[in-house]
């Protein structure tokens, strides 16, 4: 029998279609409008394209990109890969372990354990067989409540290697939001650490879902072992695994929850290895087995270590050094000593790493590669970073838990500050106007849409929800408002419900943040929008200081001399000890709207 949340999601499916509706005529007007410019379109006649190999190499390639005529539908410069219809994501990412063998796979930065591509191979299949020996079926739903260890590699393969869902959770959440997060997935059992044990069995309590819980590393009152899994003969483990990797789900990772309650975002096998083919390519996101080293302190709970992290360098052979958190001196001994070249990363850390005084106390001029993504890093700390560093390549991606997540990447030789990319192959984006739905041309700001193999099937049990972001043509509304130069490179400038209103103007968030940082007083800063009797809303700092004889007068006159009238700072400046933000890098605006 088909567990609960499954059946349900099969049979809100016809509602989903109906509530589609809702958004379909503007989808129909957008696919007839002929907005896009033939200065736009010319692109497409440009450039060339030259094979070595099985490969296409990046620089040889157009510096433009294709538009659809009379859509205003935005495509790849890159031609469509070939997406596999038939392997699950384990077979997919594990597929060569048997000939990367005894090189190292993954490392705990903290205790200097690890574990082989031939070991992983091995435990992958012995969790699996012990998940199906104590009665866990294809579709049933694993937690994982836990910060970076090796081993949250081998629960998260190894459930998802026996045709199972595995649901990831914030370690850093309270009893009552895992409580919720356990509920709403369904879930049987928990994976956690010692450290955060007490949480799951406090959510346990409100959860007659759960069954069992395995602690990594220590042993809990209540809990039960998890390398007791590991002992496994690997006998139970299914020869023949039934998956329909289009639409069995593989990941249940849950948004963040800034406008409302968490979303489970529903990823077949085949959203996630349609996007790992989509960015495992020169130029993107491909990795040299002998050469490269990352350090995964990108929570893999979190779609971008999950996969851009995780999955995609288990794929191509390479070795990971988790650590549980970030702390500083950790992180910067870890990039130093084990000689990591490949940085990913979100704009707090490229903030810590182009101003904090202790980065320099390290040697990382091995590092060849940053890449920040999960929010924008605007042009002066861009700049700022690549002064610190002088990496080889810097850059930044883009993409979302709903799109599995990468839609857009900067190419390692080429440098555009400020830019989230170009689009990624088999992957089609039109930008649209906020009101009308028409699609916009070259340089014009609206919402960024996507459709493409990546995009999640919906929101778990939230037919309402699914309707109001994928419309009947199958487009993918993002809410962040952008817009795409003449080479194809697309800009983020703000979030739809994130744009403050002075007197009918349009003041972007970003835009003040990125004046202000280059303040030589400002080490962090948020912008939100406060009401206001006349204007409608007028901007407001949160400001972190760099130097205590910051004054407000000093950054509100700073920010004036630097931006049109209607984007001062008539809310003022609030000066805090830090700025909040998710697990991604995200400024919680919410919360500071709260305060």
């Amino acid at each position: 029998m088909q567990p609960l949340f499954l059946r349900h999601w099969r049979a809100t499916t016809s509602c989903v279609r109906r509530l589609q509706v809702l958004r379909s005529s503007v989808a129909a007007r957008v696919l007839d409008t002929t907005s896009c410019s033939s200065r736009t379109f010319v692109h497409c006649h440009r450039g060339s394209l030259r094979k070595v190999g099985a490969k296409h190499e990046a620089t040889a390639w157009s510096r433009s990109f294709s538009s659809v005529e009379n859509t205003g539908i935005q495509k790849s410069r890159f031609p469509d890969v070939n997406i596999p219809g038939n392997e699950t994501l384990t077979q997919y990412v594990t597929q060569h372990f048997g000939d990367y063998g005894n090189d190292v796979a993954i490392i705990n930065g903290v205790t200097g354990e690890s574990y082989t591509y031939r070991q992983l191979q091995d435990l992958i299949r012995r969790f699996g067989s012990a998940l199906m020996r104590m009665g866990y079926k294809q579709h049933d739903v694993l937690a994982v409540f836990s910060p970076n260890v090796p081993e949250y590699a081998i629960a998260f393969f190894g459930a998802a290697s026996v045709g199972g869902v595995v649901t990831t959770a914030n370690p850093s959440y309270t009893a009552d939001e895992l409580a919720f997060q356990l509920q709403h997935s369904n879930a049987q059992y928990v994976i956690t650490v010692a450290e955060v044990a007490g949480t799951v069995t406090a959510a346990k309590r409100n959860c007659p879902n759960v069954k069992e819980i395995f602690v990594i590393g220590g042993d809990v009152p209540g809990c039960r072992s998890f390398s007791e899994l590991l002992k496994d003969d690997g006998s139970a483990f299914p020869e023949n695994v039934s998956v329909d990797v289009k639409e069995d789900v593989a990941v249940l990772p849950y948004s963040s929850g800034t406008t409302g309650l968490p979303k489970g975002v529903v990823l077949t096998n085949n959203n996630i290895v349609a996007n790992l083919r989509q960015i495992i390519l020169e130029g993107m996101l491909e990795f040299d087995r002998q050469e490269d080293c990352l350090i995964a302190q990108l929570p893999f709970f979190h779609i971008y270590g999950m996969v851009a992290v995780l999955s995609s360098s288990l794929r191509q052979g390479v070795k990971i050094v988790t650590i549980p958190r970030f702390e500083p001196e950790l992180y910067l001994r870890i990039i130093q000593d084990y000689k990591v070249n490949r940085v990913m990363m979100v704009p707090p850390i490229a903030l810590f790493l182009s101003k904090h005084p202790m980065v320099d106390q390290y040697d990382l001029s091995h590092v060849k590669d940053l890449m920040c993504a999960a929010a924008p890093m605007g042009m002066n700390l861009t700049m700022a970073l690549r002064d610190k560093l002088k990496p080889q390549s810097l850059r930044q991606g883009y993409g979302l838990t709903e799109t599995s997540p990468v839609t857009h990447l900067c190419l390692e030789d080429e440098f555009v500050p400020g830019s989230i990319g170009v689009i990624i192959p088999n992957t089609e984006i039109k930008v649209i106007h906020t009101e009308t739905g028409e699609a916009l041309g070259e340089g014009e700001d609206g919402e960024i849409c996507v459709r493409g193999p990546q995009v999640m099937k919906g929101y778990l049990n939230n037919p309402e929800a699914t309707a109001g972001c994928i419309d009947g043509g199958g487009w993918f509304h993002t809410g962040d408002i952008g817009h795409y130069d003449d080479k194809g490179y697309f800009y983020i400038v703000a979030r739809l419900n994130e744009l403050i209103k002075y007197k009918g103007l349009q003041v972007k968030p970003p835009d003040l943040e990125a004046v202000l940082l280059g303040h030589p007083g400002v080490q962090d800063v948020a912008v939100i929008g406060v009401p206001d009797e006349r204007a409608g809303e007028v901007p407001k700092a949160f400001v972190v200081k760099k130097t205590d004889g910051v004054t407000e007068k000093e950054i509100v006159d700073y920010v004036a001399g630097k931006v049109a009238p209607f984007k001062k700072l008539r809310g003022g400046v609030e000066f805090v000890k830090e700025i909040p933000k998710s697990a991604s890098g995200k400024i919680l605006r919410r919360t500071l709207k709260d305060k």
